[in-house]
Formats: structure tokens, C-alpha cells, sequence
């Protein structure tokens, strides 16, 4: 067992000034993503050029931050727009309240980097397979801003992992997924494409290993509060939306290609 070391959320304090460990996560894995992708461009067969790095980054990080918000907003806040419309308009811009979605975000790297695609001519599907490698380490980074701002618990364990956390030893759930769906994905996806694939291969082995990351450590993860279980007091939102992922990978991969929609 081991004791939350309670850090401070605010990594940088200058005057009324605050930086936030969360948003510095969020840059360190855009830059992580911009150096890979400096390596990656020199490999045979790349389809973007060193010029076109900045552009392909600019892009990505327009669509993990506009979409992972408003895909939060929509999965996980849904009855407020319901509710409250004007309330849950007004808070849609408010990022530092919190509230990411990795779903949301994965949509919106997609529709980005879909215009990015058809602005440099290239295949959208060789767009998405040469970020694929990038992806993981800001996941991973993004999980370990929501272990340092306390959030995102897992169950009460007895696990020798456990971390104690305001009297109750949980799971760490926010590590387990910076774990399996930031560092282990990553050494995965790099490793796979250190040999030119053909092409969908890379995006299908992403989402594969995603979704079995995902959809297992949900099982030992607290379901937000404010929506709690979906069905059989196990089933939750993450899941649901993870299975899509597992399933169009698996297919995409059984058959040697990503479904024609995607050859645009």
C-alpha cells in the first residue's frame, strides 16, 4: 500500500498567475508528439514532410482540446444540456473547471486532421497511421495530471498497489491507464512501425490495444458519479464507447484494411 503523496495541483504560482499540472501535461505531450514526429518523418514512406511537422501538431491539438471538451460536455454532462441549456452553453469554453474526454478528443483529431489531410493531398488513413505512435504519451501524461489532481479513483482494493486516498485505499487507476494506454501502447505501436505496414494496419493496432486497455481497467475504476453504472452494477460510459474502438480495430485488421469510408 502506499499513502497519495497530495500534490499541490498548481505546479507554477507567479503573482495571480497559476499554471496547473494538468495543462502542463497537456503541452508536454504535444511536444513529445512533436519530436516523434520529427523521427518518424525521416522513415520511408512518410507522408508528410519535416516542413508540414509544425502544421500536422497545430492541427492535432486543435481537435484534442476542442474535442475532448465538447465530448465531455455531450458524454458526460449530457443532462445539463438537457436541463439547462444556456448553463451548459456557458461552461462549454471553460476549460480550466476541468472536464476531457479522450472519446471526444479521438473525434476531434479525426475531423482535424481529416482538413489537415486533404490540405496537403495526402490519404487520410496514412495521416492517421503516422500519428498513431504519437498518441500514447500524451495519454499517459494526461493520466498522470488526473493523479495529481486527486481524481478519477478506482475501487477500494487490498491490492499491494492501492494507493490510500482519503481514508480508503483505492486503486490507482489514473496510473494503471498512464501505464497500459500511455507507455506499454506506445512501445507497442513504436515497435510495430519500425517496419513499413500496409497501410490501416498501425490506426487498427491502436485501437485494439486501446479498447483491451480501456475496457479492462474500467472494471477496477470508480464510474462518474454523475452517471454511475450503465447496466449490471459493472457496466460504465467508458466501456460503451471503447468497444466501437475494439471492434473496428479488430476488423479493420482481420482484413487487411480500414472500412472504405476512411480512403478519403
Amino acid at each position: 500500500m502506499f499513502i497519495y503523496p497530495e500534490i499541490d495541483p498548481i505546479a507554477i504560482r507567479i503573482g495571480s498567475l497559476a499554471v496547473a499540472w494538468y495543462g502542463l501535461m497537456y503541452l508536454m505531450g504535444f511536444v513529445a508528439a512533436y519530436l516523434l514526429a520529427k523521427s518518424r518523418v525521416k522513415k520511408l514512406g512518410s507522408p508528410i514532410n519535416q516542413k508540414q511537422i509544425d502544421d500536422l501538431i497545430f492541427y492535432a491539438a486543435i481537435g484534442v482540446i476542442a474535442g475532448g471538451r465538447l465530448g465531455y460536455m455531450v458524454f458526460y454532462d449530457f443532462s445539463t444540456l438537457l436541463n439547462d441549456p444556456l448553463s451548459w452553453t456557458l461552461s462549454l469554453p471553460q476549460l480550466w473547471n476541468g472536464g476531457m474526454s479522450f472519446h471526444g478528443g479521438l473525434i476531434g483529431v479525426l475531423l482535424a486532421l481529416l482538413l489537415f489531410a486533404r490540405k496537403i493531398q495526402q490519404q487520410f488513413i496514412t495521416i492517421i497511421d503516422f500519428i498513431a505512435p504519437l498518441v500514447p504519451i500524451g495519454l499517459g501524461l494526461g493520466r498522470i495530471g488526473n493523479f495529481i489532481n486527486g481524481e478519477l479513483w478506482g475501487k477500494p482494493t487490498d491490492f499491494f498497489l492501492g494507493f490510500l486516498f482519503q481514508g480508503v485505499v483505492r486503486h490507482p487507476t489514473q496510473l494503471y491507464e498512464a501505464f497500459f494506454e500511455g507507455l506499454l501502447l506506445f512501445v507497442i505501436l513504436w515497435l510495430f512501425t519500425a517496419k513499413q505496414r500496409t497501410i490501416g494496419y498501425s490506426s487498427a493496432v491502436f485501437l485494439i490495444f486501446y479498447g483491451i486497455f480501456r475496457i479492462g481497467i474500467e472494471f477496477f475504476r470508480l464510474p462518474d458519479a454523475q452517471i454511475g453504472y450503465l447496466a449490471w452494477n459493472w457496466l460504465t460510459l467508458g466501456q460503451v464507447l471503447s468497444l466501437p474502438m475494439l471492434l473496428i480495430g479488430s476488423v479493420s485488421y482481420t482484413h487487411l484494411t480500414l472500412p472504405t469510408i476512411l480512403l478519403v
